[in-house]
């Protein structure tokens, strides 16, 4: 069991370098947009037929839009709940992501991962784990602009 050549080395490292380019994944750029574009797209249409069908039924847009946000999310919790939106996720990337559905997918998933260290400490504890950075500076956010908004009116730049 001596020391190994320097040419042993080379050949060593040559096999190392294929078998990387083997297990690597490559991805296509242009695909990847393609694929969510189309998945996001769905959502949206999706969103879109929930409002138009319950401004069918005689709702007026605020009703219609937010059965629209309650079934998009609800549909989507149950989705991750049947282990389907991670698989749409992985196949969409931002597509699956993006809209109101990937938010409501972040929030179910992370309590399903923390269920089993109980109701308190697992999903009351996890549940934002991703989701709420997201609550918190979207409430800054919005109080920070209303300031904004408020000073301006005062000054008289909106009437």
């Amino acid at each position: 069991m001596g020391k190994m050549t320097q040419e042993e080395k080379q050949k060593k490292a040559e096999e190392y370098e294929q078998y990387v380019k083997e297990v690597t994944p490559t991805h296509s750029l242009p695909m990847n947009m393609a694929k969510a574009f189309l998945v996001g797209g769905l959502i949206c249409v999706l969103g879109q037929i929930i409002l138009h069908v319950a401004g069918n039924y005689g709702l007026d847009t605020k009703e219609a839009g937010s059965w629209c946000s309650l079934l998009l999310i609800f549909g989507s919790v149950l989705l991750t709940g049947c282990n389907i939106y991670p698989k749409i996720g992985k196949f969409a990337g931002a597509g699956a992501l993006v809209p109101i559905t990937g938010f409501a997918n972040s929030v179910a998933a992370s309590a399903i991962e923390y269920k089993k260290e109980g109701q308190v400490f697992g999903i009351g504890c996890k549940i934002f784990t991703i989701a709420g950075p997201v609550v918190l500076y979207g409430i800054f956010s919005s109080w920070l602009l209303g300031v904004v908004y408020y000073i301006l009116k005062i000054m008289g730049v909106f009437v």
